[in-house]
């Protein structure tokens, strides 16, 4: 067990993160600027106007891309498991 092999289990593990976190936070934004754009033009400044629409979206998106990011994440597990007796060994 090397230095250079725990940075790359570390380095795959930011990246599995960064990759599943992306969908749900590209959303979340996206709802975010709509509102912000319609609450700005329509000068209503209403705290729920912007939260629930955004959680709602955020649902959505977790409903949608949960098999991949199950897929993802059980491939990830799978190839730290497999890497384990270099690990032990």
């Amino acid at each position: 067990m090397t230095d250079t092999f725990i940075i790359d289990i570390i380095r795959e593990a930011l990246f599995t993160v960064i990759i599943l976190a992306l969908p749900t936070l590209a959303v979340a934004l996206m709802v975010g600027l709509t509102v912000g754009l319609l609450q700005a033009t329509t000068q209503v400044q209403e705290q729920s106007l912007a939260f629930v629409p955004k959680i709602i979206a955020v649902l959505v998106s977790l409903a949608v891309t949960a098999p991949w990011l199950i897929r993802v994440i059980t491939e990830f597990t799978t190839k730290i498991f497999s890497r384990l007796p270099d690990v032990l060994g």
